[in-house]
């Protein structure tokens, strides 16, 4: 598929466009198209932003983000010595130790 571009370049480009085409013996399209081929190879892919945190850490609670119940004691304990939902794995743990 063939593309024609027309471009209006000001004096310093032409000149430019013109040393490169006695410099390297190319037509000024051909310039065009790898310069632009060159100039897609320099920029870098943008890169999705990441949220920080997200899936770095695990709860061991499969529903939280849909079971209610969890928001009745949200903001009440500090920490997993408090928590009496996870009573059970810490005395697990103290047991083993």
């Amino acid at each position: 598929m063939k593309t024609s571009v027309q471009a209006r370049l000001d004096e310093e480009s032409a000149v430019a466009l013109e040393t490169l085409e006695r410099r390297l013996g190319l037509s000024s399209s051909e310039i065009v198209r790898t310069s632009l081929c060159l100039m897609l190879q320099q920029q870098a892919p943008v890169k999705p932003r990441k949220i920080l945190g997200q899936g770095e850490f695990d709860s061991g609670v499969t529903d939280l983000a849909t079971n209610k119940k969890y928001l009745e004691t949200l903001g009440q304990y500090s920490g997993l010595d408090a928590d009496p939902r996870r009573k059970d794995k810490i005395k697990r743990d103290e047991s083993v130790a």
